[in-house]
């Protein structure tokens, strides 16, 4: 990539408008008039990712089309439950946050292998913790603000291919209609179509097969809420959802049957007790089923206008629960960036530049946690032992594995010469009046955030510009000394000393 996105911010931030009629006012439509587009973006996967995704569109005044296959209103009883500090910063920056607290139990420590124990609260976030619950909660939500914000679903539509040319791409669904946009985003999972479709592969290896997972009632509450232990050629995970349920995950090395094999409660009980040495009293499952866990992950997230995102781009283990997160942090970042290229500032490409490295540095965090925990013998043993001695008594490395579990610790790429902060994450700082950069960032907009006092950069109004309150959010920090410009994701495009 010849220019990064830092390199473009004050530019994008200068030619873009979000929201609303003047955001659809400013659209770029396609030059060939005959070559109409039914909606400006198809979202294929309605998981999180795909939700989160098309309400940032729908509210950056993007036609936005969701194309679903499973029938509207079946539930989503899946694997994810753990939403991390940063991704509550995303979904707090879209004002859905404290809702889905209601909804959960934070979790302020991680008790690891019996002996490492992770403390949260030292977190330099709101979110000193992670919040364990269900993925539908999360889906709910998201689903909920894409509605209002204008998003429409269409359920029972199952992809079955696409073309594209210099204009836009043609999704083709099992029923024989199709549908025109100018871009496309598979959020269709690791199976997905979109990615086929386009002949994008998905390279790498099943690492652990037949775990189990199950919802169940515990008639005694274990001593730490979240405890991952493992012992006896086992892996065991249990993490409470604050609503009477457990969320368990499983594994048993001698045990290699296929996932269509039946899972029994008696079964959860005996990994239980093999790891945690305790099974709780297990009296009830509401939901049982067995996988496996790929690791993998797409060469690259874009081919033409076509994108992918969450597990069609990136698939690992269930470690350290990484992957929903990965996916919403995904998806804020291409949010913007696609109503960016529809009005005419393409820095697609810093998709795939910012995202793509983090994918994998999901996959190797996860994995290594997943191969601590299972591989066997004595040195094996003797290294397990090594790391989380290491990592308990030394605070640094102890802070980066909170950092790196939480996705705080990301940063992307900046040019050279750049102020230090730029790339880097910027934290919800207070606002003069009360309020927080979170709060401005609902928006969906850059928001300037001088100090008190300081004047204001001049932003004139170019020829072809939309006024600069359409396109950035002025505000006064409560104190500090430096001109910040936060991107829409909530990540530093440019600062400055206030003079």
């Amino acid at each position: 990539m010849s220019t990064t996105v830092c390199q473009h911010a004050l530019t994008s931030a200068r030619r873009l408008g979000y929201g609303g009629q003047q955001a659809l006012a400013n659209s770029r439509w396609p030059e060939n008039q005959e070559d109409i587009m039914d909606t400006d973006v198809v979202v294929v996967g309605a998981g999180p990712t795909g939700l989160l995704l098309a309400g940032d569109l729908a509210t950056a005044g993007v036609r936005v089309t969701v194309l679903e296959k499973r029938p509207a209103g079946l539930s989503n009883l899946t694997r994810a439950f753990a939403v991390h500090a940063r991704s509550l910063e995303v979904l707090d920056a879209r004002g859905l946050a404290d809702e889905l607290l209601g909804k959960g139990q934070p979790v302020d420590r991680l008790r690891l292998f019996q002996r490492l124990t992770i403390n949260l609260k030292e977190l330099p976030s709101r979110f000193q913790y992670v919040l364990v619950a269900p993925q539908y909660e999360v889906e709910r939500l998201l689903r909920r603000r894409a509605e209002e914000a204008g998003a429409v679903f269409r359920h029972d539509a199952e992809v079955t291919g696409l073309t594209q040319d210099g204009l836009g791409v043609t999704v083709t669904t099992a029923d024989g209609s199709t549908l025109r946009a100018e871009y496309v985003v598979g959020t269709d999972g690791v199976h997905s179509t979109v990615r086929d479709a386009v002949g994008i592969p998905f390279p790498g290896r099943a690492v652990i097969r037949s775990m189990v997972l199950a919802d169940v009632r515990l008639t005694r509450e274990p001593p730490d809420l979240l405890t991952v232990a493992a012992a006896n050629d086992s892996l065991g995970f249990l993490a409470p959802f604050g609503d009477g349920w457990y969320r368990f995950i499983g594994w048993h090395g001698n045990r290699d049957v296929g996932e269509d094999e039946p899972v029994d409660l008696d079964e959860v009980r005996s990994i239980a007790r093999a790891t945690l040495h305790d099974d709780y009293g297990m009296a009830e499952a509401r939901f049982l089923s067995r996988f496996h866990a790929d690791e993998r992950q797409a060469p690259t997230y874009r081919k033409g206008r076509v994108l992918l995102a969450g597990d069609a781009a990136h698939v690992h283990s269930p470690a350290g629960g990484l992957g929903m997160n990965t996916g919403l942090q995904d998806a804020a970042n291409l949010g913007w960036k696609l109503a960016a290229a529809l009005r005419g500032v393409d820095i697609l490409d810093s998709y795939d530049a910012e995202r793509h490295p983090v994918g994998r540095q999901v996959l190797r965090a996860s994995g290594g946690i997943l191969r601590i925990a299972t591989r066997q013998g004595p040195l094996i043993a003797a290294l397990r032992t090594a790391v989380i001695g290491m990592v308990s008594q030394v605070s640094p490395i102890r802070r980066r594995a909170a950092l790196t579990v939480s996705a705080l610790g990301v940063a992307y790429p900046s040019p050279r010469g750049a102020h230090p902060l730029v790339g880097t994450r910027a934290r919800d700082l207070p606002l003069e009046g009360g309020s927080r950069l979170a709060e401005a960032l609902r928006a969906g907009r850059f928001v300037l955030v001088a100090p008190a006092g300081a004047p204001v950069p001049e932003m004139g109004r170019a020829p072809g510009e939309v006024d600069p309150a359409e396109r950035v959010l002025v505000r006064r920090a409560d104190g500090g000394a430096t001109t910040l410009l936060v991107r829409p994701d909530g990540y530093f495009a440019d600062a400055a000393p206030a003079a």
